[in-house]
């Protein structure tokens, strides 16, 4: 059974250990390199791009997860976390880990005020999912070896990358838990 780490700086970690527990998957929260040494794949949950950004630059696990990246370790990104695996951000400077050939551009569907759910089809499930989206980013470049997992009107919403997958939206805040399950077996 994998022992997943969900990144715990800041955002909707606590949604995402909720999920694998209820999967039966252990989940630990990770701050540090030394939390990540005890995981062997990582959630990067939904929050703020640019304070993660720095939070992981300062504490040195932005560089402990590239490491872990580069030797192979499953990661998938939700919102925020898609932001951080990205390989560029549009209109903006900012620190991604640079794991997914991808360029986001972030707030796609608006502001906080215009969040919703919909239905959400997903390639290999076959009834989809209920996409969550909050400041939702969407993909607006997708780099060679990138597959496109999921479209919103016509948007890329989902993309997987070998072992690195991202979401746009928030499969944690509702109580289908097939992809934390999908990501427990990648």
């Amino acid at each position: 059974m994998p022992n997943v780490g969900v990144i715990s700086i800041q955002g909707d970690f606590e949604k995402h250990l909720h999920s694998l527990a209820q999967i039966g998957v252990p989940g630990n929260e990770v701050r540090t390199p030394d939390d990540l040494a005890g995981v062997d794949r990582i959630i990067i949950p939904g929050g703020e791009s640019t304070t993660v950004g720095k939070l992981m630059q300062r504490f040195g696990l932005g560089a402990a997860l590239i490491e872990r990246a580069q030797a192979g370790m499953p990661f998938w990104g939700t919102c925020m976390g898609m932001i951080m695996l990205a390989a560029e951000v549009e209109d903006r400077e900012q620190f991604t880990l640079n794991l997914l050939d991808i360029t986001v551009r972030r707030n796609a569907f608006g502001p906080q005020v215009h969040s919703f759910e919909d239905h959400v089809d997903f390639v290999g499930l076959s009834e989809g999912v209920t996409g969550v989206f909050i400041r939702a980013p969407i993909v607006t470049r997708v780099g060679e070896g990138v597959e496109v997992l999921s479209r919103y009107r016509d948007q890329v919403v989902a993309v997987r990358q070998g072992a690195r997958l991202g979401t746009s939206f928030h499969p944690e805040l509702t109580e289908d838990h097939r992809l934390h399950e999908w990501f427990a077996k990648l």
